[in-house]
């Protein structure tokens, strides 16, 4: 009996992300993500946007675990990207300061509300983008 060939973990998002390696993809992936976890709503009399991270967050516990879940996306599209390594761990220390400064009851919901780990990461992968991939910048009206 042969042996068999280890599954491949990335077989999954192959299946669900067509054009997973192109930069213009990943580009519009990652600005997507940063927009629904970043600034989706505002909040009415403040004119504030926020996203699904900080009201995610204000479940205890399990709201920033899920947050810190959705955060973790950039960072794995960032490493598919294959961004050095100082710029990943720059990335994972942005999401663990908001992991666990936004844990924390109230304050952590407050801090959430002003530190932005996702836009902060997504302006990471764009510079990079930006230097590494000039084609796939795009213009802003």
């Amino acid at each position: 009996m042969a042996p068999s060939t280890p599954p491949n973990p990335d077989a999954i998002f192959d299946a669900l992300i067509s054009n997973r390696n192109d930069p213009a993809a990943l580009r519009k992936r990652v600005e997507t993500l940063e927009i629904l976890l970043e600034r989706s709503f505002i909040i009415p009399g403040i004119n504030r946007p926020v996203g699904l991270d900080a009201i995610v967050g204000l479940v205890p516990v399990v709201g920033d675990v899920i947050a810190a879940t959705m955060g973790a996306y950039l960072i794995w599209e960032a490493r598919n990207l294959g961004m050095p390594k100082w710029k990943i761990w720059r990335m994972v220390g942005n999401l663990g300061v908001d992991t666990a400064l936004g844990a924390i009851p109230l304050v952590g919901d407050a801090f959430d509300f002003f530190f932005r780990s996702n836009t902060r990461n997504l302006k990471i992968i764009k510079r990079h983008l930006d230097k590494h991939h000039p084609g796939t910048i795009i213009i802003d009206q």
